[in-house]
């Protein structure tokens, strides 16, 4: 099992938007960047755990936990002309962007800001502290998790 950390605008889709979903899943989708679509596609596997992120907002953060229940498949909101995500060169036999399916698993016992994060030593390595590392999905070391988790 590996473990990740995924960024949603709240204003966009929030931990509570995933939590009232029915049977509390979606697929995460919308995702513009190779990188992160490239981890999506060939890293991120069904059974993995990770935190959701809020980020772009009064106060960035994690959120709560989500589970991977389904692997990558082709980004369908990618051939919707009627969607935000709609990506005219994506073809359904050639898709350019991925989305994995996420499970609510719970909400933090409180929001672990970013602030937080760039202080603690133990987390210091953590991609989403780094200068300029923009990406919406990243990977968290188990070391890192169980850091996080402490600071809960």
């Amino acid at each position: 099992m590996n473990y990740w950390l995924m960024k949603s605008e709240p204003e966009a889709y929030s931990i509570d938007d995933l939590m009232n979903e029915p049977e509390n899943f979606t697929a995460w989708d919308g995702v513009r960047n190779y990188q992160a679509r490239n981890m999506l596609r060939d890293a991120v596997k069904a059974g993995d755990l990770a935190f959701f992120y809020h980020s772009n907002c009064n106060e960035p953060g994690i959120m709560g936990i989500m589970k991977v229940v389904k692997s990558a498949y082709p980004d369908f909101t990618a051939f919707d002309k009627k969607s935000p995500n709609y990506d005219p060169k994506s073809d359904a036999a050639n898709p350019r962007w991925y989305v994995v399916d996420v499970q609510f698993v719970r909400k933090l016992k409180r929001n672990i800001t970013l602030k937080e994060i760039k202080q603690s030593k133990q987390l210091s390595a953590l991609q989403l502290v780094k200068k300029g590392n923009r990406l919406s999905v990243m990977p968290v070391t188990d070391s890192q998790w169980r850091s996080i988790l402490d600071l809960e």
